[in-house]
């Protein structure tokens, strides 16, 4: 780690009022060392640098979540990525690709720690924003160990505290989910209702990414807690659509500064490195989605089980486009995400959907069956306004796709909530740790896709970069198993 603390502090102290969007913009300044956190500007610029990894091109959240997509039932890989839906594990190639994920989050999290420990002592900032700005840097931190825990298992937990040593040992699953949530509590309690720039965190991005973890944790009261204070707050609402057009547009465009459904998307723009990677990489010139053709290296096909049952009348269906690039005339490409003048391969204006207000509906859902041992008709009405918006109607009001309750227990209705996932936030990046936290990976891609899921394909590898700056954790005995 000794090369990217160097680096951090190089780009902490000299590139750190670049912003990670055009609506988190500083004004470029230089600052002496010794006067940098001391203004409500520079704690600012600082607080934007922890964004910054998270738009590093292949290391990036948007190249992650593609990634993720892979591992799932209803997508396939392409060059590099066919291997990665072998499902028996990752080989060198693909182990460099999520090494690249590792460094950009740990990247994220040394930004993180910076800011939470020196923001407290600026001599000439507001207090109000000290604190804010802390509890925005806990927030980033938080979502940044979520996603490493979830991917690696657990991992070196790097704090304010050990951020300047070395040498870090592997934390259990545990350690490092004590901190996401002790980050995130005080998250949820100094964030600010609103805020004044597009794109930061709020309260209740907190309490979203809270019932997210929650979720994940199997605490499903407090999920459906989190979840319903979002919900009860009355400040979103799903975007209203009658076709493919109106979702391409007006749910994920690339001209949207923000939403009513919006809770936490990463922020992008047209210009190089502050674009969305992710239409490179999933697009076909064919689809007329993306200016810049695209790589298609995740597709999916008609014969995929998955797809086949997906009813024909959902608008989501619809985006997968039928393109035969040398594979046969059953292969499709998704057009989720549609810039036709992105600025360059790396350039879309796409915002990433991290938290949306489909993410509340459906926590509160899940969570709600199991606490209640089956689903209730407010369970069900949160389901329906998804499913009623994806095929054309008022999420709002009562619609001829409505489902109904009492047709579901408990087991048959959870697994209505996972494919209503699964529909809801293709290439967001959430299916595959749906199957996982649900024990459904092996079940769900052998019926999908005949393949037996190995054990070590569960997490990826701790990558070899981190043994060779850290002495805290050896290759034989901290590596994750089968690697």
């Amino acid at each position: 780690m000794k090369t990217y603390i160097r680096y951090i502090l190089l780009l902490v102290l000299c590139l750190i009022a670049i912003s990670c969007s055009d609506l988190l913009d500083e004004n470029p300044k230089s600052v002496a060392i010794e006067n940098y956190y001391n203004t409500n500007e520079e704690l600012k610029s600082a607080v934007n640098s922890i964004y910054l990894p998270y738009y590093s091109g292949a290391g990036g959240l948007t190249s992650y979540a593609t990634t993720l997509e892979v591992h799932t039932d209803y997508c396939y890989g392409r060059g590099s990525n066919g291997q990665m839906n072998d499902f028996q594990g990752l080989n060198d190639a693909n182990r460099a690709k999520t090494a690249n994920y590792w460094r950009s989050l740990y990247l994220s999290i040394r930004n993180a720690n910076i800011v939470i420990k020196n923001a407290p002592g600026a001599t000439s900032a507001s207090q109000d924003l000290i604190v804010t700005y802390v509890a925005e840097a806990k927030f980033l931190r938080a979502l940044s160990y979520f996603q490493l825990v979830r991917s690696f298992g657990g991992v070196c937990l790097r704090t304010e505290n050990n951020m300047s040593e070395n040498d870090c040992p592997r934390s259990t699953p545990e350690e490092i989910y004590e901190l996401i949530i002790s980050d995130l509590l005080e998250a949820e309690i100094n964030l600010p209702d609103n805020q004044s720039d597009i794109g930061r965190p709020t309260l209740w991005a907190a309490k979203l990414l809270l019932a997210d973890v929650y979720l994940e944790l199997q605490d499903f009261q407090k999920a459906y807690d989190k979840a319903d204070e979002v919900i009860k707050s009355n400040n979103y609402r799903l975007v209203g659509v009658n076709s493919i057009e109106d979702f391409q547009d007006k749910v994920w465009g690339p001209t949207l500064v923000e939403t009513s459904e919006e809770i936490f998307f990463l922020k992008h723009t047209r210009s190089p490195g502050k674009g969305n990677y992710m239409l490179w990489h999933i697009n076909h010139i064919d689809t007329e989605a993306f200016n810049f053709g695209g790589a298609y290296g995740v597709y999916s096909a008609t014969s995929n089980p998955f797809y086949i049952a997906w009813d024909d009348d959902d608008l989501r269906k619809q985006l997968w486009i039928p393109v035969n690039f040398g594979m046969g005339d059953n292969t499709l490409v998704i057009a989720k995400f549609c810039d036709r003048e992105s600025v360059s391969m790396i350039g879309a204006g796409n915002d990433y959907p991290m938290y949306s207000y489909a993410d509340a509906l459906l926590i509160y859902a899940e969570a709600s069956c199991h606490i209640k041992n089956g689903p209730d008709s407010d369970a069900m009405d949160a389901l329906n306004q998804v499913r009623r918006r994806a095929y054309g109607y008022d999420s709002n009001s009562q619609s001829p796709v409505d489902l109904t309750a009492a047709d579901y227990d408990q087991n048959t209705f959870i697994d209505l909530v996972l494919r209503e996932r699964a529909y809801e936030f293709q290439f967001v990046g959430k299916r595959w740790f749906d199957l996982k936290r649900t024990g459904t990976v092996q079940k769900t891609i052998l019926e999908t896709k005949g393949i037996e899921v190995a054990e070590k394909h569960l997490l990826w590898p701790i990558p070899t970069s981190e043994y060779d700056y850290n002495n805290a954790i050896s290759p034989k005995t901290d590596q994750n198993p089968g690697y």
